[in-house]
């Protein structure tokens, strides 16, 4: 048997990927080192994270194509892997030259699909590491998990025991085929085995019609109206430019609490104010614009590749009131939730993993087009404990979510250390704009503040039902889950002032 072989969602993302368009995920984090602490070397850390690659065995694999095209392709182990190869030495000390230039190059497809880049001392006096992976090997919540699989609970690093790893041997040509005609095989009995299972317990036949409806609704969803043309979407050069801005987590907290809503909701809100004072700065029409908002559907056991379906939602910036803009994200996000959408999109994009490459390919270009969303907007949970790398806290992390071709600017959140941290991820030629995102969300989340603590605001702006039923708080981009259900729920207050933005 050859290895574990792409999901149609990881299979996806390699078709969509363009010289212009690399599909990696990523974050960068700062850490600060301990005042009587001794600061670990570059060889240190490189050792460190070579020997805890035995818990995570995907990260030693590369990816096969089967011959022909018969099939997607299938993780085997590198048999020349080197850690060397994949953590890097960064020659500057400015974190945001080194994650614009480490994020504009595409990773190297002969090996494993990951590299961290280690800057020993920032100019601020802290650690910095810049982390990035292909998107068919992680999702967001992936990733994070892999910063948090390279750090340890207390300043003391946890002792892994000494491995000597050895790489399975490679399938050949003939057992690649043989597999995945195997699969083709079972995928297709199964569909013909369908009207057996319906005769055998005939309730299913019931179901039919309301799962066929839920699947048309969704579908509409997606595709109507389509989003309008929009500066946020451009021809994509290669090169890559990350701003951001960090507050406490608290604060989010504070507007989810007195609104009823959820973490998720604030983002999307904060994001829509943002984009709406850019629309306005530029003299672009506010309304008509779309966000494509991923939802996990993991389950508990799954830990590699994307299980993550997609929401495409109309944005409330055309709203001038932030309370208002708050409660049409919340309202579309519980009904669309409610109604089971992220289950029925997964449900599509499991029928279609089955259908000629040439069909799939068509169809997961569609969604990424720039007719159905503008941009991604992803809330991604984070650590709810403070975490180190060899002493060294991390102090804020900040998310990098893919651009899709035509797509300039994406938004991902995600907690860590009790910071609220905003990515905004832009092809370069949009670097101002989201420098101006960055402190726009920041902006955002002030006003709904102000919101909170009016005199009379009861009256005005009633709390909102919470959302009810499975959350999507994961990542990337689903909402909050009900409180204490996910990571990024029960943090308490507190960390640095808010306000922290990368401008140029």
């Amino acid at each position: 048997m050859s290895g574990a072989r792409l999901s149609p969602l990881d299979a996806a993302f390699l078709d969509i990927e363009s010289a212009s368009a690399p599909m990696h995920v990523g974050w960068a984090a700062e850490f600060a080192v301990p005042p009587d602490g001794e600061r670990p070397s570059f060889e240190a850390i490189r050792a460190h994270i070579g020997g805890r690659l035995g818990r995570a065995p995907r990260y030693r694999q590369r990816l096969v194509d089967v011959p022909l095209g018969l099939g997607d392709p299938v993780w085997v182990d590198d048999e020349h892997f080197d850690v060397a190869r994949h953590v890097r030495r960064a020659a500057g000390h400015d974190l945001g030259e080194l994650v614009d230039e480490v994020m504009s190059q595409p990773l190297a497809a002969d090996r494993p699909l990951w590299e961290l880049w280690i800057a020993e001392r920032l100019d601020g006096g802290g650690l910095g590491v810049v982390g990035k992976a292909h998107h068919c090997l992680v999702d967001g919540l992936a990733a994070v998990e892999l910063m948090a699989l390279l750090l340890d609970p207390t300043p003391e690093p946890e002792r892994d025991d000494a491995e000597e790893w050895r790489p399975g041997a490679a399938p050949g040509a003939a057992e690649l085929i043989r597999d995945a005609l195997g699969e083709r095989l079972d995928h297709g009995l199964t569909v013909a085995r369908a009207p057996l299972g319906w005769a055998r317990a005939p309730r299913g036949i019931l179901e039919l019609p309301a799962q066929t409806w839920a699947m048309a609704r969704t579908a509409a969803h997606t595709t109507l109206p389509p989003a309008r043309a929009s500066r946020l979407n451009a021809t994509m050069p290669s090169a890559r430019h990350l701003a951001w801005c960090s507050r406490p987590l608290e604060d989010l907290k504070v507007v989810k609490r007195r609104f009823g809503t959820t973490i998720n909701d604030v983002v999307l809100a904060a994001s829509a104010g943002a984009i709406r004072e850019l629309a306005l700065e530029h003299d672009e029409p506010t309304a008509g614009l779309r966000a494509m908002v991923p939802v996990s559907v993991r389950a508990e056991e799954e830990r590699w590749g994307n299980r993550i379906a997609f929401l495409y939602v109309a944005l409330p910036s055309e709203e001038p009131d932030a309370v208002a803009r708050l409660r049409q994200a919340h309202t579309t996000m519980r009904e669309r939730k409610e109604a089971g959408e992220p289950e029925s999109a997964d449900a599509a994009m499991g029928f279609f993993g089955g259908a000629p490459g040439p069909v799939r390919r068509l169809v997961s270009r569609a969604l990424a087009s720039p007719r159905l969303s503008n941009l991604t907007i992803s809330n991604i949970p984070g650590p709810t404990a403070p975490l180190y790398l060899m002493g060294c806290r991390v102090e804020r992390a900040y998310p990098i979510v893919p651009l899709t071709p035509g797509h300039g600017i994406s938004i991902g959140m995600t907690t860590v250390n009790r910071q609220a941290c905003f990515g905004i991820y832009a092809q370069a030629g949009l670097a101002t704009d989201a420098d101006r995102l960055a402190r726009g969300v920041d902006a955002a989340i002030d006003e709904l503040l102000a919101r909170c603590e009016e005199d009379g605001a009861t009256a005005r702006s009633p709390a909102l039902p919470p959302t009810e039923g499975a959350s999507a708080g994961t990542d990337p981009g689903a909402a909050e889950p009900p409180e204490g259900a996910s990571a990024g729920t029960d943090q308490g207050a507190g960390g640095p002032p808010a306000g922290l933005s990368r401008r140029r």
